[in-house]
């Protein structure tokens, strides 16, 4: 090395310079690799000092990336040396809990009771005391009385029974487990489905009632409530359609019928009951409701009759009603989900009613209301009997007791081997969405 460079400073060698490098112990000693002074000190110290920081640097993350592999390897040993160190678990019973689920069948105590007609015997479930006020439902396509129990089995609404008796109605064919109708058997309209409704009141001494309806039954207890006034006292309906099938309708409906009859339930058929209840996409909504009720279309729906009661649907007749001259005279609580393909049907349904003692209502995020919303539902309902004077307003402690005893009866209830259909339910506790 020049001496000129230096200035008057003391060399070192290589051995010398480079032991301190080699050693991370000795650190120190990298620092007395040149000794300068002088010119020479101040010419090369900037140099210097940046070359000892990268160096010192280096080292450092050397050695730090040195003892995080040394920590981790330490750490992966002793966890499996403590899951070797294990006893052994044998695993018997796995109990899982469901504290706001509700079944599609068999919560509610409901009796069956066969009511002769003039066009055969049908299926009536009580549910209640007989002794108190009548409510009357009737079901849609593709499916009976059993769709209402998980919303009548609701918290908030076993809380609203308490003051009625519930008696669910049920098409001719339509009940879980029907035989198929025979051959000759010519399926009623919709008006004489309505007329039936005479012989359950009179089976089972019912002077008035509340009727509560969902699609075709929906238009069914309208149709009752426009021929015998006098018998009804309100009405709740659920996707009701006041008009004729359109010709779309009427071909998708025809050639569901003839699927029906000749090939039972086809995918075609399920697709359309899926989207005459949910609307589009309803797996994306709640993939395991949607899952259940393809599974119950498919397993529990005789062919043969639902076909016949298709096309006595899609060949009903105008309500023939309007809000100038004739219409609806009782209160009417006309309901609807932002999702269902049947709100345009509803407008319509509402334009032809008495806005003095009619509401329309369209519930949010829903297609299938009573099993996507029955919390805003059975509110709806509350107010809708309240307003009407038929229960007086329910304290939150008598829901709170309602709730605990469901939710002790649902604990105390033993384990069954028959399956059981559930769904997973969110209670809705904010005031009802219009």
């Amino acid at each position: 090395m020049h001496r000129g460079l230096l200035n008057g400073g003391s060399y070192m060698s290589l051995g010398q310079v480079y032991r301190g490098t080699t050693v991370p112990t000795k650190k120190n000693n990298v620092k007395k690799i040149l000794h300068l002074g002088g010119a020479a000190k101040k010419k090369i110290e900037p140099f210097f000092d940046q070359c000892m920081t990268e160096m010192t640097e280096a080292l450092t993350a050397d050695s730090f990336e040195g003892s995080e592999k040394q920590l981790q390897k330490m750490s992966f040993n002793a966890e499996e040396a403590a899951l070797l160190g294990m006893d052994d678990i044998e695993l018997k019973n796995i109990q899982l809990q469901f504290p706001s689920s509700r079944r599609f069948s068999g919560e509610g105590i409901c009796a069956e009771k066969r009511v002769h007609t003039d066009r055969g015997d049908i299926v009536v479930a009580v549910q209640g005391d007989r002794s108190k006020p009548a409510i009357i439902t009737y079901h849609d396509l593709g499916l009976n009385y059993v769709c209402f129990q998980p919303f009548f089995n609701f918290v908030d609404m076993r809380a609203l029974l308490e003051s009625f008796c519930v008696y669910h109605v049920n098409a001719p064919g339509q009940e879980d487990g029907a035989l198929s109708l025979p051959e000759d058997y010519v399926y009623p309209t919709m008006d004489e489905l309505a007329n039936q409704l005479n012989y359950v009141l009179g089976h089972f001494g019912i002077n008035s009632f509340i009727g509560f309806g969902v699609g075709a039954g929906a238009n069914i207890l309208a149709r009752f409530a426009i021929a015998q006034p006098s018998k009804v006292d309100a009405l709740v309906l659920i996707n009701c359609t006041s008009n004729q099938a359109g010709w779309i309708e009427w071909a998708y409906q025809k050639m569901n019928s003839r699927s029906l009859r000749s090939r039972g339930m086809t995918q075609g058929v399920l697709d359309y009951l899926m989207w005459h209840h949910f609307g589009r996409y309803p797996e994306e909504r709640n993939y395991d409701l949607a899952q259940m009720y393809r599974a119950y279309f498919t397993r529990n729906v005789n062919p043969t009759n639902l076909s016949l009661f298709i096309d006595a649907y899609v060949r009903r007749t105008d309500l023939g009603i309007a809000r100038e001259t004739e219409t609806i005279k009782v209160p009417v609580l006309n309901i609807t989900g932002a999702l269902s393909p049947h709100v345009d049907d509803t407008v319509t349904f509402n334009g032809r009613l008495n806005p003095n003692n009619s509401t329309w209502m369209k519930i949010s995020d829903s297609g299938m209301v009573l099993e996507e919303q029955p919390g805003k539902i059975s509110e709806a309902f509350r107010l809708f009997l309240q307003g009407e004077g038929y229960v007086a307003p329910l304290s939150p402690s008598k829901i709170v007791t309602f709730r605990r005893l469901s939710d002790a009866a649902r604990r105390r209830r033993p384990c069954r081997h028959s399956p059981v259909i559930r769904i997973t339910e969110n209670p809705i506790s904010e005031a009802v969405v219009c």
